[in-house]
């Protein structure tokens, strides 16, 4: 080794730690997934609202993890976990039938020729089709407060769901020490499941003692999607709302 190397490589050193001591999440997984080359125009839209590394970080999902984004619609947050886990892991994009119909299918084009390790499944939310404790992580991202909304439209084909039944089958599914994120629009404290039908929210205390109940125990929570300005009265998919909702973000770990 010349002397300049044997010099200057101490100083080389010394500015790669200053750089990943300024940026500790350099090379983060999260942050490739997010970078990832060939995402979809409009899921980089979506990224300044949803804080997908953030998220993701907050999940756990490792390479190789068998991971189930639950009630996924288009599947924006299973083409993220797809490069997380990698070509080792598997994720699984599942919605209802109407969640199908209410999303237009794109998860079709997203998946198709583009995401082996992704797979589709159409599922009754109260009877999933999957194995004891056959998964390492669940994504149920802005969709629990929906099985509390009784909708009295028939041609919505949204049905009343048992929801001891329904979060019972999340707790079988999941692996014990496996981590399920939960990401929804926050209602006002105290109002518990009633601002699920007119408001499409949840109360986070509420939503945190459900699943406290079934198994799951809280390890972190995240404050990137807190909305101050929002006064949590409004409905949260159309108006001015739309994008501007108070979110609460929490993992939970399967005892």
């Amino acid at each position: 080794m010349s002397a300049f190397i044997r010099r200057g490589l101490p100083l080389a050193l010394a500015l790669v730690a200053a750089v990943a001591a300024a940026n500790p999440r350099m090379g983060d997984i999260y942050d490739d997934a997010v970078n990832h080359a060939g995402r979809p125009a409009e899921d980089l839209k979506r990224d300044p609202v949803e804080h997908p590394a953030e998220m993701l970080r907050l999940s756990g999902i490792k390479p190789g993890m068998q991971v189930v984004d639950y009630m996924a619609a288009d599947g924006y947050w299973s083409e993220l976990a797809s490069y997380v886990v990698g070509p080792k892991g598997h994720v699984l994009l599942l919605n209802n039938p109407t969640w199908d119909s209410w999303s237009g299918n794109h998860w079709q084009e997203r998946i198709k020729g583009r995401l082996p390790n992704v797979e589709h499944r159409t599922v009754d939310p109260e009877h999933l089709d999957l194995p004891d404790h056959s998964v390492d992580a669940l994504l149920l991202v802005k969709a629990f407060h929906d099985f509390y909304w009784v909708d009295e439209n028939p041609e919505d084909h949204w049905p009343k769901f048992d929801m001891n039944r329904l979060m019972s089958e999340l707790a079988r599914v999941v692996k014990p020490g496996g981590v399920l994120l939960l990401i929804d629009h926050s209602a006002k404290a105290g109002t518990g499941s009633s601002a699920a039908g007119p408001l499409h929210r949840i109360d986070e205390q509420y939503a945190r003692s459900e699943f406290e109940k079934h198994g799951f125990t809280l390890i972190g929570k995240s404050d990137a999607l807190r909305r101050p300005d929002d006064p949590r009265d409004q409905i949260t998919y159309k108006g001015p709302m739309v994008g501007k909702t108070d979110r609460f973000a929490m993992a939970f770990k399967r005892s």
